[in-house]
């Protein structure tokens, strides 16, 4: 894994109450919801930026109300084609 650093001012973590690790969580997680949401890039694709199992960010899309659903009908065809 590549690690990134990023700057940030000691105010914003208060915003959510969390600690520096927690707060740059919830920005991965917060990004991949967005992006997700936008079909930038696939349910998979989000989980892995977020850090989570494809189970966790569903859980997250929830929390952020986000439809899980965003296949085209086409797209819903390939998926079910992949699983295992």
């Amino acid at each position: 894994m590549r690690t990134v650093p990023i700057q940030l001012p000691e105010t914003v973590f208060s915003a959510l109450r969390k600690s520096p690790e927690e707060f740059i969580q919830e920005m991965r997680i917060a990004a991949a919801v967005k992006w997700y949401e936008l079909g930038d890039i696939s349910q998979a694709k989000a989980a892995e930026i977020a850090g989570l199992t494809r189970a966790e960010f569903i859980n997250a899309l929830s929390r952020y109300q986000v439809d899980f659903m965003q296949y085209t009908a086409q797209e819903l065809v390939e998926e079910l084609a992949n699983v295992d």
